[in-house]
């Protein structure tokens, strides 16, 4: 994996390659109840820790849907993002394919391993498809799967 910064353009080389690892993210309590809160998702196995310790659980996990949005924020914020000379802008296109494979305990710790599937060129962008695995803190099995689309616009 490069650091360095490179246009759109030029990772057709790195296709197959792991392109981005996000530092670890915290997943707390405060987290999932602000998340519950903003989402409506306000069901005893998130926010409840004594009705969720008598679930096969053993205590509260983040809703799914916190995992997959840390790919908008905490993981590209914190190494999870390739960097890109010449974008004006970089959006979400979409989603090709979501897995939520583990739970995520409250208390563990979570970071993105992204590795570029395919680079396309369309008019005023590039499009790029991203398998991002997201890995739970000394587990072996990860807490989620994501393919992810961007359009980087040049």
């Amino acid at each position: 994996m490069s650091a360095e910064a490179r246009l759109p353009g030029q990772l057709q080389d790195l296709i197959g390659q792991q392109i981005a690892l996000s530092g670890w993210v915290p997943i707390t309590q405060e987290r999932v109840n602000a998340f519950a809160d903003a989402t409506g998702d306000h069901q005893f196995i998130h926010i409840d820790p004594q009705k969720a310790a008598q679930t096969p659980f053993g205590g509260p996990i983040a809703h799914g849907f916190l995992t997959l949005s840390l790919l908008a924020g905490e993981f590209a914020n914190s190494g999870g993002s390739l960097p890109l000379n010449g974008a004006k802008m970089v959006v979400n296109y979409g989603l090709n394919r979501v897995r939520f494979i583990a739970p995520v305990r409250v208390g563990s710790r979570l970071r993105s391993r992204g590795v570029l599937q395919s680079v396309e060129q369309g008019a005023g962008y590039w499009q790029l498809t991203i398998l991002n695995t997201i890995e739970i803190e000394g587990q072996d099995k990860p807490a989620m799967t994501a393919e992810t689309v961007s359009r980087v616009y040049v």
